[in-house]
């Protein structure tokens, strides 16, 4: 028995040619977006968007089609309450992306990022493809175009942050932390330092200096810079009322 291709495209139930084809759009697009974080070695890579994206679009299909068998003249279904929940339901998983060390927040881009991938999951599902495709463009145009843009703009003198170093005592390690603030263009507002305590309150050998910057290249630049030196254990930038006098 030799079936029309239109019926083959066109299921009633949802469950034809079109619905694959959508299925498989977003699973391209997601993909993609999904290699650019794998290649970033970011938490949330690949098999993540793909997936995130690829069960959207899922979701919004089955709110399409999946209750048509019980619709009827007494019975009245809201398609969108399923892709409602959908954008409700993925703040668990962009929350668990986020997290919080020594007051530097990260993971806000990739969690962001996975909800974009949901969203153009979503619209794969409702069958706007030209959406999904621009959106897809979107993404790129921001974490490539937009970075570039950040990085060559010109940072305010009076934006101040602070800075905690780890360094190694008696190896003049913080004649070195100072110059190459200076040399990166940041102007030093406060200094404080402390030796820090082992077990039993014996001494460690070690020291922690906090600083308050403001000006220069930016806080990834002087956290690099400074962690190159000889005898720097560890750099972590913080809040300017975490830097002590």
């Amino acid at each position: 028995m030799n079936v029309p291709m239109l019926a083959l495209v066109s299921v009633p139930n949802g469950q034809g040619l079109k619905q694959i084809g959508e299925l498989g759009l977003a699973f391209g697009l997601c993909a993609l977006i999904g290699l650019e974080r794998e290649w970033r070695m970011k938490s949330a890579g690949l098999r993540t968007h793909t997936l995130v994206g690829f069960g959207a679009a899922l979701f919004v299909i089955v709110s399409k089609y999946g209750f048509t068998d019980v619709l009827g003249p007494h019975v009245t279904l809201d398609p969108s309450r399923v892709a409602a929940q959908v954008v409700s339901g993925l703040g668990f998983i962009g929350g668990g992306l986020i997290f919080v060390r020594r007051d530097a927040v990260r993971g806000l881009t990739t969690a962001a990022t996975l909800w974009l991938d949901a969203a153009i999951g979503m619209a794969c599902g409702a069958g706007l493809a030209i959406l999904a495709l621009f959106a897809t463009a979107v993404h790129f145009l921001v974490v490539f175009g937009l970075r570039w843009v950040s990085d060559r703009m010109p940072r305010s003198s009076r934006l101040g942050f602070g800075l905690r170093v780890v360094y190694e005592d008696g190896r003049g390690v913080l004649r070195d932390v100072l110059a190459r603030c200076t040399d990166l263009g940041f102007t030093i507002e406060r200094i404080g330092a402390e030796r820090i305590e082992g077990t039993g309150g014996h001494p460690t050998g070690d020291v922690e200096v906090r600083l308050e910057l403001y000006g220069g290249a930016g806080r990834e630049a002087i956290a690099g810079a400074l962690g190159d030196l000889q005898g720097v254990r560890e750099v972590v930038a913080t809040g300017l009322a975490d830097v002590g006098d």
